[in-house]
């Protein structure tokens, strides 16, 4: 891989690196309080992790989601048998009466708007009016509802206010509890402009038609009344008897038809919750889900894996039960996502009724547009391990043209930050993992209150304080680790005299501590230390046989690393030579030992004889050149996948990861199976995003080989953008397998390899440092966070 900068310096920190690395060290120290005593950051740290952790078990446990007001008051409204609301003698809940008087706010509200006003005053006077309707509909609480009234009156202005997050269904079903509420003799507590502001864009929204309008209009029941034809909505009565694990449209479906299997749904639920009802039930892992989905955004992962394995074990149960996991759309996404990237061997058929766009549009969330199910559905789409799955396909093109047209009209929900989407659509198979960029934006942008919005608020991520604040230590303490990374390069770069070499191209060193940062954890100190080095030497050599050396010096180098330890009888024909030679084989001796200890074997004999197969390509390659020859395609790729893979870098690192490799396993066809995929595939990466340059000092690349037969760029182009897809879906299967033989951690480390190779071609032609690359090493690996204001 070749990544050069435009720093006059030869191997050695850029300007920007020297300047900024002690001032910014500092401020991330003073910020992230790295200075105090450590004894107090770990008992921090361990109080942190305790209280996450016992979040996560207590949603793998299923405990009772939190209550929803707004769907406790439909239910409220149930009258008992023999009655019919809202002039019944009796309600069929009155503990959840009950409940609605022991917890209004003292602003007169219910629910959880008065957490976050403005932005949740929609969802606060909703509550508060559906609150205050149960209790005229029994004639209870008269103070309750004076207060309550009063609230509204004062919050009036957030009704029709667009800056308000608006809760499903808002502008159909508000008017309606008006006009309900008019009925059971309640005076409007509205100004005359606002309620024929809200009733103008009910009857737009009503008369309205777009796809997925029927299956809206019954998940809003409640907003029609006598309106509904109830008929209509049957179809959308699930098994358990709700509409859409709905308690308040359940409850409309019950006050208004009397429907048997309704009012058996919310006996359940009168049942289960003895004093409130949650905004939907069941929830199918909604919460365990989502939670394990943050940790991993927020990089703090590792220190929950149990806990995460235990609800993904559920997740898994539950979804080869074909059980209610797999009925909401977001929640199959998301669940689908997480299981596969965890290695847990499942369908993507529960995906056939979104195949094609027209279906998703048919449904409440396709009828809302809403950014949250689509981006979750792209992202579940590019976890492609077979070949047949064309659902997974058809989803990811839609989805993938609706997203970008969201995001170039700026309607992305405010629940979904416009550069996940953005980021999302530009690296689509980064979808399927977080890295450290993603971590810092995450945590920057984090919401404390995280809030979700149905038809009502609630919130979903009851530990977010603890989380944002584990997660901010943990990116800090990383960033030091970076930097203490970085300082170990430059002294190794210096000490092996690489700085010397006048042929080499400038490279700014954070940037190959930044690429490490993608591929190891952190703490991965030597491994991680030797992917840089033998990366970095890789890069060099590339320089030196395009042009750096001379025939006699390239054939010396050859020889040299071909002998290995008996290089003393060769000898070395320069001084570029012998500083190339001994740099290559003293660091990769010295990884060789460090990993013998690891691997309990000697193992340096495979890193010479990989090191012998990228320099013999080099080799070839440059008497090509220097002949003028052109390969075929079979002539081409074998020598062409091994001269820019990585192969040292990868390889060494594998021995210094943990597990023990045996011989059997390195040889074996699955090791070499991921190695070739992982070669082709950035081998393509690089010819597509290269052919240009290749051509103009020409060179020979698969692009152009394939141009000559296809007679087009453009065809050959599209050819090997197929071949890329194939390779890089059998390395992902081979990465994510069930039961392989080579350990997962180690299998991670090709598809990393292979993901940052990736993103600097597609940043740029990977021999460029384009300015938005140099943004993301100062983010990952100077700048200190900086922690935005939440909307």
């Amino acid at each position: 891989m070749e990544i050069v900068n435009y720093s006059p310096l030869l191997l050695r920190p850029t300007a920007w690196e020297r300047r900024l690395q002690p001032l910014r060290a500092r401020r991330w120290q003073r910020r992230c309080c790295l200075l105090q005593p450590a004894c107090t950051l770990r008992r921090r740290k361990a109080e942190l992790e305790k209280r996450i952790r016992e979040q996560l078990r207590g949603a793998g446990k299923n405990l009772l989601p939190p209550p929803s007001p707004y769907d406790t008051a439909w239910v409220a409204m149930v009258p008992a048998e023999g009655g019919s609301a809202p002039w019944a003698p009796a309600p069929r809940f009155p503990q959840y009466l009950e409940w609605i008087m022991q917890n209004q706010h003292d602003d007169g509200s219910w629910g959880i708007g008065h957490l976050h006003l403005p932005r949740l005053g929609k969802d606060a006077v909703s509550s508060t009016l559906a609150c205050i309707l149960a209790l005229r509909t029994w004639d209870l609480g008269d103070e309750h509802i004076r207060k309550g009234l009063r609230f509204i009156r004062e919050n009036s202005s957030f009704i029709t206010n667009d800056k308000c997050d608006t809760p499903v269904g808002f502008n159909i079903i508000f008017p309606a509890m008006i006009r309900l509420g008019n009925e059971l003799g309640l005076e409007s507590q509205l100004k005359q402009c606002v309620a024929d502001d809200i009733f103008r864009l009910r009857e737009m929204e009503l008369q309205s038609w777009t796809p997925g309008r029927k299956a809206y209009l019954a998940y809003v029941a409640e907003g029609l009344g006598d309106m509904q034809d109830w008929d209509e909505v049957l179809p959308y009565q699930i098994k358990n008897g709700s509409l859409f694990n709905s308690p308040s449209a359940t409850s409309a479906l019950a006050i208004y038809s009397r429907n048997s299997d309704a009012l058996k749904y919310l006996d359940l639920l009168g049942s289960k919750f003895h004093s409130s009802v949650p905004v939907a039930y069941p929830m199918p892992m909604f919460s365990q889900l989502c939670m394990v989905d943050i940790v991993e955004r927020m990089g703090i992962s590792c220190h929950f894996s149990c806990e995460i394995s235990s609800i993904l074990d559920s997740a898994y149960r539950s979804w080869m039960q074909n059980k209610e996991l797999i009925t909401d759309t977001e929640t199959c996404a998301i669940a689908f996502r997480l299981l596969r990237i965890h290695g847990y061997d499942i369908s993507s058929d529960a995906f056939f009724d979104f195949a094609e766009e027209s279906e998703f549009k048919d449904s409440v969330q396709g009828h809302l547009n809403d950014t949250k199910t689509l981006l979750e559905l792209y992202k579940a789409s590019q976890i492609r391990i077979l070949e047949d799955e064309w659902t997974l396909e058809n989803i990811g093109s839609w989805s993938g043209k609706l997203l970008q047209r969201q995001v170039s009209k700026s309607r992305v929900l405010r629940s979904v930050m416009p550069q996940e989407v953005e980021c999302a659509l530009r690296f689509p198979f980064y979808a399927s993992t977080v890295e450290p960029l993603d971590h810092r934006r995450s945590i920057e942008h984090f919401n404390i209150i995280s809030i979700w919005m149905q038809k009502s608020a609630y919130l979903a991520c009851p530990a977010s304080e603890d989380i944002l604040a584990l997660a901010t230590e943990k990116f800090c303490s990383s960033q030091y680790l970076y930097q203490q990374k970085l300082q170990c390069i430059e002294r190794w770069v210096k000490e092996a005299g690489l700085d010397r070499l006048e042929f080499a191209r400038a490279l700014p060193l954070s940037v190959f501590v930044f690429m490490a940062s993608n591929v190891f954890t952190p703490e991965s100190h030597s491994a991680s230390i030797a992917w840089i080095q033998n990366c970095i030497l890789q890069t060099i050599i590339d320089d030196f046989f395009d042009g750096g050396g001379s025939t006699e010096e390239l054939r010396n180098l050859v020889a040299l690393i071909e002998g290995w330890d008996t290089h003393a009888s060769i000898g070395f024909c320069s001084d570029d030579v012998e500083i190339l030679f001994l740099a290559v084989y003293k660091t990769n001796n010295q990884i060789g030992a460090r990993a013998a200890n690891v691997q309990k074997r000697r193992v340096i004999d495979h890193i010479a004889e990989v090191w012998v197969s990228v320099v013999r390509a080099f080799m070839v390659e440059a008497e090509w050149t220097r002949k003028s020859h052109v390969p075929t395609m079979e002539e081409y790729m074998p020598v062409a996948e091994v001269s820019t893979a990585l192969g040292p870098a990868v390889t060494t690192s594998l021995y210094l990861v943990g597990p023990e490799l045996s011989e059997e396993m390195i040889r074996g066809s699955e090791y070499n199976n991921l190695l070739r995929q992982m070669y082709t595939c950035i081998r393509f990466m690089n010819d597509l995003h290269t052919n240009e340059k290749e051509s103009s000092q020409g060179c020979i690349n698969s692009v152009l080989l394939g141009a000559m037969s296809l007679a087009s760029i453009e065809a050959a182009k599209r050819e090997i953008q197929g071949l890329l897809t194939e390779s890089q879906r059998e390395l992902l299967r081979l990465v994510l397998i069930e039961g392989g033989v080579v350990p997962r951690s180690c299998r991670d480390i090709f598809w990393n390899t292979y993901k940052i190779g990736h993103r600097f071609y597609l940043q740029g032609d990977g021999c460029s440092m384009p300015q938005e690359l140099v943004t993301a090493v100062n983010a990952v690996v100077h700048e200190p966070l900086q922690r935005m204001t939440a909307s």
